[in-house]
């Protein structure tokens, strides 16, 4: 898969994620399967650099959190989308996770 095959894949991805639901880099990462082996770091970097036109807020890491300079923006948002949060301000991981499947895969 090309570099701009990737982003365009992340961020396809990261639009399906449904409002009040997150997902992780990892889980992207792992979907997408690229074979050179492409990581949660290169779907934080495809998000950091390119992701700003599709709800980032969306993607977390696995422990629930964001990275602290997007924390209040993030918030809102899914206080806004009814997101299930801990008292600590993180995602509610067991409750909020959205597991990507393949288009096919979907009722």
């Amino acid at each position: 898969m090309d570099p701009e095959d990737y982003v365009e894949r992340v961020l396809a991805l990261v639009e399906r994620v449904p409002r009040g639901r997150v997902t992780t880099y990892g889980a992207i990462a792992e979907h997408l399967a690229d074979p050179r082996r492409r990581g949660p770091r290169s779907v934080g970097r495809v998000m950091s650099q390119q992701g700003g036109g599709v709800p980032w807020w969306r993607v977390v890491r696995a422990d629930g959190s964001l990275p602290p300079s997007h924390g209040d923006e993030a918030r809102a948002a899914y206080l806004e989308e009814g997101t299930a949060l801990r008292p600590s301000g993180r995602v509610d991981m067991p409750r909020a996770f959205w597991q990507p499947v393949d288009e096919t895969d979907r009722p």
